[in-house]
Parts: C-alpha cells; structure tokens; sequence
C-alpha cells in the first residue's frame, strides 16, 4: 500500500515538474527530481546512487543557467555590460511580477540597459530579443530535462 501511495507522489512531483517548466512559480526540474528520489524508496524501482547524483548535479546546473542564459542571450546578440546588468535587474524585478513579470523583464531590462548607456533602440531592442531567446532556450532545456526523468519513471514501472 506505501508504495502506491508513494507511486502516486511521484507522479504528481513529475507532472508538477513539466509545468513548473512552463510556469515560473514553480521550479520544474527539482520538483522532477524529487519525483524520481520519491520513486527510489518504492520497492518496485531502484535507481542507482551514480543516477541520483548525476541527476541532482544535472538539476543544480539548470536551475543555475536558467538565470543566466537570458544574460548570455543579451550578450550574444551584440549587448554590452550595460545590456547584462539590465537583463539581471530585469529578471529580478519581473519576480515580483509573476507570470508574466519572468519573460518580459530580462527582455525589458537588457533593452532599458541598453538605452541607458546611449545605444540605439534597434541595438537595444536586439539585446532585448536575445534576452527573450535565451529565456525560451532555458525553458526548451528544463523540458528536455523533465521529459527525460518521465521516461525514466515510466520505464522503471514498466520493468
């Protein structure tokens, strides 16, 4: 009986997982994780500890890039320090304003960096456009993260 009740956790930590890549408020990938961590106490599946841990590694890595690629984003697309600084302020701020706050503020935030050391707005509004790409970038990455640990959890039940 604790196992389905464990198996049931499990499932909601990885459906709360995927839509916590989409949705900002929750924080997709370590509430995947603990999804698979739940599942390793059940009887019916045993990951090993290299898995745990790569996997764990593997969620600290993304959940660290997932505030900077924005950043990187600004850079690549011809946005200087100023454009970065905005990007990071912007992504700070826009937590306050969730949903919606965590997408336009590191776009908004490289784009007013970017006016505010003179550059002109088509320049800024590109360093605002990397920032936006590299916000879709990071969230494509957090859903290949989480897809993966859903094939794992359906393969290690279906053994």
């Amino acid at each position: 009986m604790l196992d389905v009740v464990l198996i049931a956790i499990s499932t909601v930590c990885l459906i709360a997982g995927l839509v916590g890549c989409i949705l900002p408020m929750l924080p997709g990938p370590p509430v995947a994780y603990l999804g698979l961590v739940i599942l390793h106490f059940t009887d019916k599946v045993q990951y090993s500890t290299t898995q745990l841990i790569v996997w764990l590694l593997i969620v600290a890595v993304l959940q660290v890039l997932d505030y900077f690629i924005p950043m990187l984003g600004s850079k690549y697309s011809g946005g200087s320090k100023w454009g970065n600084w905005g990007c990071i302020i912007g992504t700070l701020v826009g937590l306050f304003f969730l949903p919606w706050g965590i997408i336009l503020g590191p776009f908004f935030g490289a784009m007013m960096g970017e006016l505010l050391a003179n550059k002109e707005f088509s320049q800024a509004f590109k360093s605002g456009v990397g920032s936006l790409l590299g916000f879709i970038f990071g969230t494509l990455l957090k859903l290949v993260v989480c897809g993966y640990f859903c094939c794992q959890f359906i393969t290690a039940l279906v053994r």
